[in-house]
Formats: C-alpha cells, sequence, structure tokens
C-alpha cells in the first residue's frame, strides 16, 4: 500500500479532554498506518503524494457504535411514537420487506452509498433475522470501503411470526458463508434485545458466539417499559443486563472464562449493579441521544458513565435517530447533557464539545482495536489504521476568523459533514 500525506488544518482527541490542533500541517499515512503529524515533511517522505487540503479542516473518520441498516428507509418518520409502538408500527413492518432480495438489494444499495459519503469510516450495524439480505448487506459494506461489524439479528419471540426464528440454523449458515470472504466487513452475533429472545434462544446464540469467537451487540435499559417487560419476562434475572450476563452474552463468558467484545446501544435505566457489571466485563455503551428523545426514552445519564470510567461512544440509531451524522449525534449528545443537568441532576456536568467529539472518534473507536492493529480508530496516534475525513468548512460563509478548534465545533453544529466532505480516507485507502 503506497504511503501519501495530506496538508490541511489537522485535529484530533488523544483523551476525552484534549483536543489537538495542528494548523497548515501534514498528516502521514505510511503503508495504511498513521505515522505522525508534522510542521514540514520529513525528508525521508519527501517522495510521497501530497493531497493539498489547504484551509480545511482534517478529522479522524468517525465511529457509529450503533445503527440499524434496514430501517433506512423510514428514516425521519415516526418520530412522535413510543418504542414500542414505534417498532409494531413502523420497524418490524418495514423489516419484514426484507425477505425479497429485490427490495432489499434497492434498499440496501441506498444505505450503502449514505453512508459511503458520510464522516463515519467505521461502524457496527444490524441488519435483519434474514440470511440472504445480510450477506448482500455484508457485500455492499466491503465495497464502500469502510470497516464495519455487521450483524444478522437473532430473535424468537414477541414479533411478528415472519420475523421470528425456530432456531439459529440460519445464523450458522450465515457465517458459514461468509468465513474468510472480506477484509474490512466483519460479522458480530446480534440478539435484538431481551424481550425478543427466550432464555433457550439466547443460550443458542451463545453457543454460537463461543464457537466462532464473536463480539456481541444489542440493545440495554433503553425506556422504562422496555425494563419493566425485561423484569416480568425473566423473573429469575436481578436486572436487565443480568439477563446477557447469565447467557454469557455481557462481555465475560463464564464458562471458558474469557472476555469478548460487547455494545449495548442506551443504558437510559442502567441501575448501579448494571453499571458496576457493564464496567466489570467492559462492556461498551453505545449512547443514541438522537432516538433516547425521538423515541421519548429518556435523557442517558453521560457525566456518570465517564466518571466511572465506562467504554463510551456515539450510535445514530438510524431510523429512531433520524440521520446518519454522527456529528449530529455529537451535538445531541451536548444538548442532552445540558438537558441532564437541569431537570435530573444539577451536579451532573455538561458534556464539552471537545468530549462528545472523542466519543465520537476514539471513544468508539476502541471498540475496533483488535481490528486496529492493537489502536483505536477514531484518532492520529502513530501506530493505528489510517482513517480521516477532510471537510471544507470554508464552504461556510462568515466574516469572523475562528480558532482551529472553533471551526470543529461550528462544522459539527451547521452540518458541514453533510455538505462539504472532501475527501474521506479508512484505512490507508481513499474512498472518496
Amino acid at each position: 500500500m503506497n504511503s501519501y500525506i495530506l496538508k490541511g488544518d489537522i485535529c484530533y482527541t488523544p483523551s476525552i479532554d484534549k483536543l489537538l490542533t495542528y494548523p497548515d500541517s501534514y498528516l502521514i499515512c505510511e503503508s495504511g498506518r498513521t505515522k505522525g503529524i508534522f510542521e514540514n515533511i520529513p525528508d525521508e517522505y519527501s517522495e510521497c503524494t501530497v493531497y493539498d487540503y489547504s484551509g480545511m479542516l482534517i478529522i479522524p473518520g468517525l465511529v457509529d457504535l450503533h445503527i440499524h441498516a434496514p430501517q433506512f428507509p423510514f428514516r425521519g418518520t415516526g418520530m412522535d411514537c413510543e418504542l414500542t409502538e414505534w417498532l409494531n408500527k413502523y420497524t418490524f413492518p418495514c423489516e419484514e420487506k426484507y425477505r425479497d432480495p429485490v427490495y432489499a438489494e434497492k434498499a440496501y444499495c441506498i444505505f450503502a452509498e449514505h453512508i459511503k459519503k458520510s464522516a463515519t469510516t467505521h461502524a457496527v450495524i444490524l441488519s435483519t433475522v434474514h440470511r440472504h439480505s445480510t450477506e448482500l448487506l455484508m457485500d455492499l459494506m466491503e465495497e464502500t470501503g469502510i470497516v464495519s461489524f455487521t450483524g444478522k439479528v437473532n430473535m424468537d419471540r414477541n414479533a411478528p411470526d415472519s420475523l421470528c426464528e425456530k432456531n439459529t440454523d440460519e445464523t450458522v449458515s450465515w457465517l458459514k458463508n461468509i468465513s474468510g470472504k472480506y477484509s474490512r466487513t466483519y460479522p458480530i452475533i446480534t440478539p435484538r434485545f431481551a424481550p425478543c429472545c427466550s432464555s433457550g434462544f439466547l443460550n443458542d446464540i451463545s453457543g454460537i458466539r463461543r464457537k466462532y469467537s464473536l463480539p456481541v451487540q444489542s440493545h440495554l435499559s433503553e425506556n422504562t417499559r422496555e425494563v419493566k417487560w425485561v423484569n416480568e419476562l425473566f423473573p429469575e434475572c436481578e436486572f436487565y443486563g443480568d439477563v446477557y450476563e447469565k447467557h454469557n452474552l455481557f462481555g465475560y463468558d463464564r464458562n471458558t472464562q474469557n472476555g469478548f467484545r460487547t455494545v449495548m446501544a442506551h443504558c437510559v435505566y442502567s441501575s448501579d449493579k448494571e453499571l458496576s457489571l457493564i464496567k466489570k466485563n467492559n462492556v461498551f455503551i453505545a449512547h443514541c441521544p438522537s432516538s433516547n428523545t425521538n423515541l421519548r426514552s429518556g435523557i442517558a445519564p453521560v457525566r456518570k458513565y465517564l466518571e466511572l470510567g465506562l467504554k463510551t461512544g456515539l450510535g445514530s440509531d438510524v431510523a429512531a435517530g433520524h440521520t446518519e451524522s454522527v456529528l449530529h449525534a455529537a451535538c445531541e449528545a451536548v444538548r442532552m447533557s445540558k438537558l441532564y443537568n437541569i431537570y435530573c441532576d444539577t451536579s451532573a456536568a455538561p458534556l464539552t464539545f471537545t468530549e462528545a467529539f472523542y466519543l465520537a472518534t476514539k471513544g468508539g473507536g476502541e471498540f475496533f482495536s483488535e481490528v486496529n492493529n492493537g489502536f483505536p480508530a477514531g484518532t492520529f496516534e502513530p501506530g493505528g489504521n489510517f482513517s480521516a475525513v477532510v471537510i471544507n468548512d470554508t464552504a461556510i460563509p462568515s466574516p469572523d476568523v475562528y480558532t482551529l478548534s472553533q471551526r470543529l465545533e461550528r462544522a459539527a453544529y451547521l452540518s458541514a459533514d453533510a455538505q462539504y466532505i472532501m475527501a474521506k480516507f479508512a484505512e490507508g485507502v481513499k474512498i472518496i
């Protein structure tokens, strides 16, 4: 893989409280990995191709820890519903359509094209229960050039019969069919959420996860009615997360005593015991501020996650979240944290934009470290696979001059990633 250099106004967050800025500097990609940022091009790289984006923002590729690909067609609708009503009225009817390969191809091509053109370079994606359409989605994601974990959804109850599975045979067939097929697209075990999975079914899913050494994604403590429902369905479990824990799907397998990557979306109503287990098992939280408000779920205590040292990133959660923009999710995270401070806990300081940007990049990017040479995605620290996005924020007119950090914040709030992306690189490859 060739080495090359990006020139422009570079910024990234190596830690949650620090935004580093490098005006008019050079960012070097060496054989697909980040070499570093320099004021001048070192002599040994003088023959490298230079992509000149002078005056433009260069940021790490953004990381979406939770997005539903099949829900993309109806994003922006049903925003007056609550979670359960929304699932029954919009989500399940839409997902049933993916049994039709013609519809699946049309819908997933649209999704893949939008994600390719977005600022997202890494994503954790949910499909449907349908094996063939999930394989099609993975084919398309591989073609986009971005890095993803994509999962075939599993559920056997509390959904339309056409979406309920009698067993896990299709999941096993899916994993066999895709084995060794991709270089940037990875499988992930995906029980939809506890209410849609019986105990026996969760055990079967867990066995598959163990056999194939896979990560896990699902939902957790999103809605008060959902939490109550889980308590009724699993009275033997102490709390929602305990359901996944007892079935060895929560970051740690008690049978083998091995840990594995797990990401849970929402965690709005996680109890102290649940949060303690999340920390103990190194489970990632995908904070999805847009969907939490759109579906009237609540306001997540993000400051508490950070104070507890929980692994946290952002999820667009399309289509409960109405846009795939992770920068939008970062802005929403700041706004929702202010409301939490006002209405829930005045001692919980609102997020700064720097903190939110960290969650949108390196925070969620840590989930990809095992497929990123042991380094988090979403950062320009030397050694990791190179991913970057170039945004021409100069296209937003203003009579004033801003600092680089101000320009980054302004670009996020003014949706510059929706209109002014000039280039995008993922794992060393230029894809836009």
